[in-house]
């Protein structure tokens, strides 16, 4: 079958590498995704990586505490270093080519990002980890992915969550709650629906970036989506 997106930009929680547990990276669960970034590139899709550090540092731990929500937030945006250096290696250990790219600064561990090299590593083949969210405190790691996939000529960013696409209320709270196949963007807006925080999505909307909310562990949905197949939610300009 024919692939309806060729560069992908895939978006991941931290918490989504812990598995059952609590705190920190899961074996499993790393190799289980990375299994999915392979059968894509496979495929021959292309792939570029975006992951939080919420499985090892949030800022909500640290508030009433006296520190800063600046300096928060550059602990965060390491976590998520910690976890694009976990995923580069296992991805590396699958027979794939790959490298922590960071926002910030940190020589002898990642290199800068660079748009027009980046296209080029990505048509090569090559899987790159996304680190250090957009590399300045307010913004989340969902606009540091609306901005990496605009930059690196994504086709659609696709966003791992706990369900399986987005929903008229929680399905895990509500048996009646029902899955939107698609929705516009305007839809978004007003159903205030939580796809992303609001930057994020207003990006994605203004350069008219798709935006597919799926499960990352439900079997061959990724698989699914490149091949242009009902998976999840998408969120485009609509008809």
């Amino acid at each position: 079958m024919a692939l309806k997106y060729k560069r992908i930009l895939l978006k991941f929680s931290g918490e989504a590498l812990m598995g059952d547990g609590d705190f920190g990276l899961d074996a499993n669960t790393l190799k289980h995704v990375v299994s999915q970034v392979k059968a894509l590139r496979d495929l021959g899709v292309e792939v570029g990586i975006v992951v939080g550090g919420g499985n090892i540092f949030r800022g909500a731990q640290i508030q009433g505490s006296g520190i800063e929500r600046t300096t928060g937030d550059h602990m965060g945006m390491m976590a998520t270093v910690i976890n694009a250096l976990a995923l580069r290696d296992v991805i590396e250990s699958m027979g794939m080519k790959s490298q922590v790219l960071s926002a910030m600064s940190i020589e002898g561990i990642s290199s800068g990002f660079n748009a027009n090299a980046v296209k080029k590593q990505l048509s090569d083949g090559e899987v790159l980890v996304f680190a250090a969210g957009t590399g300045s405190p307010f913004f989340t790691t969902d606009t540091a992915a609306a901005l990496r996939g605009v930059e690196i000529g994504a086709d659609i960013v696709l966003k791992a969550t706990k369900v399986d696409g987005i929903y008229t209320a929680d399905p895990n709270k509500d048996p009646t709650a029902t899955r939107y196949a698609k929705l516009s963007y305007d839809e978004v807006i007003q159903k205030n629906l939580q796809v992303m925080d609001m930057t994020a999505f207003v990006l994605c909307r203004d350069h008219d970036m798709p935006i597919r909310v799926f499960d990352m562990f439900k079997d061959q949905a990724v698989i699914r989506i490149v091949q242009g197949e009902d998976e999840g939610t998408l969120v485009s300009a609509g008809e």
